[in-house]
């Protein structure tokens, strides 16, 4: 179980630095809004699409903490049940792996979606999702 231990406080640690990307990028955000109203700036169509990345990127972020969050539901499930039946832990394996499959399957398709697009194309938003 060491192993599962370590594994569970790497996923804690990368959820801890997006979490602190997902902050600089919002204060990031606020100072340029900030700028280009105390200046009364005018953007254009490539700083509207620039802010727009910077959205999907924080949006993207959030989807990998709900990932971990996931995974280390399930590892803290498997943790639990191999310390009372290893015939239900090996079931469990088989299930995270099958989960593990069908997620990284739907990110692989909403990426392949999104097939680098720009943000102001028709493309609906929730195939801009990656993950």
């Amino acid at each position: 179980m060491v192993i599962l231990n370590s594994v569970d406080e790497l996923l804690s640690h990368i959820k801890e630095v997006q979490q602190d990307a997902i902050s600089l990028s919002r204060e990031s955000l606020l100072m340029i809004s900030n700028f280009i109203e105390k200046n009364s700036l005018e953007i254009d169509n490539d700083v509207v699409t620039a802010l727009q990345y910077q959205d999907i990127i924080s949006q993207q972020l959030t989807a990998t903490i709900e990932a971990i969050n996931s995974v280390q539901s399930s590892l803290d499930r498997f943790s639990h049940s191999y310390q009372t039946d290893e015939n239900l832990v090996l079931e469990s394996m088989k299930k995270l792996q099958d989960k593990f499959g069908v997620v990284l399957s739907e990110a692989k398709d909403k990426k392949s979606r999104f097939a680098g697009k720009s943000v102001n194309s028709d493309v609906p938003s929730e195939e801009i999702e990656f993950f």
